[in-house]
């Protein structure tokens, strides 16, 4: 997705034609800052940050008031109190968005069972077949924000679009506790004045790319030739964004697809030096990454890292695994491969993260083994549910790797919490930005 802190934006109502608006995009209003604001309203109107409060800390989330001083995700700690000295760090909680998150998507199941998570804090919805109980799709969307209110005591921002790359963009527009139309008639109006990052797909490297051939707003990508975008930035890019800026986008509201990736990572208190500390933190997240795999029901055909090194210089690396897997140590052993086939000579690295993708029903994933090969590949073990039983009842850590006993309550308060999972579960430093 683009960078929806490029959009112009004007907060309130801003109806207008819905007729054919049949995508909403409902985004919660600084999420997890939100959450805990509510738990805690001595801090309404305050500058509050969620993430970890000592050594090499992560702004996960930032109120608004925190924001006027240019605190904002992903942000180091230690950049975010030299701008707001006054500003008030809160550890996150994650059962706590976790239950809120819940709370609201059931709201929205409400309305419609064409709702697709994009993360804990946003949905798209599809509502042509709401329109007949509920009113137009505005009336829906106030509906929505007034329930949100009223049984949350959380605000959101709702775009109502033709299309779902429109409507993610009228709601980062309308920001924060919106709403806005943008009517079939108006999707090239509303687009093209914004900058080319605003727009989904178009990361730092494509930016530059694009910046390279003059291309600085929606406008100037919609009228470039499309053989002078394939040259820039490969044929499927080119297609993809071309057709955007122009209006088109033919995805349709998925709910089945609920969950794309599950991922976690660690800004460490100090860099890691060795290949025994990095594997110690690789082991440390697949193991989280497994549990939350088998907690939802999954198993992953994908594993990824993610190593970041004292410079901020990000490699990442992917491999594809014969059978998917929902077990620990399947999944680390994998990126302890992925990391020595960086052949690294001495790295200074400042965050280790580890990624499953490509994910399937386990039980899809089950009855493919057995037809294939007879019994299941990679599935989790005894002693795997053993510790996602002790951890479902008395919480993390109870039981685990040896090597990792004894530095839990250490790491918690160096990095706080690094959270992902891209769809219904997702949680990640740059996610909650709106």
């Amino acid at each position: 997705m683009g960078r929806s802190a490029d959009l112009p934006r004007s907060s309130g109502e801003i109806d207008g034609d819905d007729t054919g608006c049949h995508v909403l995009h409902v985004d919660m209003d600084a999420f997890f800052a939100s959450v805990e604001i509510r738990a805690r309203p001595e801090l309404r109107g305050l500058p509050v940050a969620v993430g970890g409060a000592e050594g090499r800390g992560v702004v996960m989330a930032a109120s608004y008031p925190a924001r006027v001083f240019g605190v904002r995700s992903a942000m180091s700690m230690a950049q975010a109190l030299r701008l707001c000295p006054q500003l008030v760090v809160v550890t996150p909680n994650r059962t706590a968005y976790t239950e809120a998150s819940s709370a609201v998507m059931r709201i929205l199941a409400d309305v419609t069972p064409l709702v697709e998570p994009l993360s804990l804090d946003e949905a798209f919805l599809d509502v042509s077949g709401a329109v007949g109980l509920f009113g137009r799709p505005a009336d829906i969307a106030r509906q929505i924000r007034r329930r949100v209110f009223s049984e949350h005591q959380l605000t959101c921002s709702v775009g109502i679009a033709p299309i779902k790359s429109v409507a993610k963009l009228a709601s980062g527009s309308c920001k924060p506790d919106g709403l806005r139309v943008v009517s079939k008639a108006g999707v090239l109006d509303f687009l093209h004045p914004l900058p080319v990052t605003a727009l989904w797909g178009v990361g730092q490297r494509t930016a530059e790319l694009l910046r390279r051939l003059g291309i600085r707003t929606v406008e100037d990508l919609a009228v470039t030739p499309l053989d002078t975008l394939r040259r820039t930035v490969g044929a499927a890019s080119a297609d993809h964004l071309h057709a955007l800026a122009n209006g088109h986008d033919e995805r349709a509201v998925n709910p089945a697809q609920v969950e794309k990736s599950i991922s976690t990572d660690r800004t460490l208190a100090a860099d890691l030096l060795t290949e025994a500390e990095v594997c110690r933190e690789l082991l440390r997240a697949s193991g989280e990454v497994a549990e939350r795999l088998r907690r939802g029901g999954w198993v992953a055909r994908t594993v990824g890292i993610k190593i970041r090194f004292a410079d901020f210089t990000t490699v990442t690396r992917v491999h594809t695994l014969a059978e998917p897997t929902d077990v620990a140590t399947v999944v680390y052993t994998q990126t302890v491969k992925l990391y020595r086939s960086l052949k690294l000579d001495q790295p200074r690295i400042r965050l280790v993260g580890v990624k499953a993708e490509n994910l399937r029903p386990v039980g899809e994933a089950t009855q493919l083994a057995l037809d294939l090969f007879g019994d299941q590949q990679s599935a989790a073990t005894p002693t795997d549910r053993v510790i996602d039983a002790l951890a479902a009842r008395f919480g993390k850590p109870v039981v685990g790797p040896a090597s990792l006993l004894g530095r839990q309550s250490a790491d918690r308060s160096a990095a706080g919490f690094n959270r992902s999972a891209d769809r219904s579960g997702r949680l990640d430093p740059g996610g909650d930005n709106e």
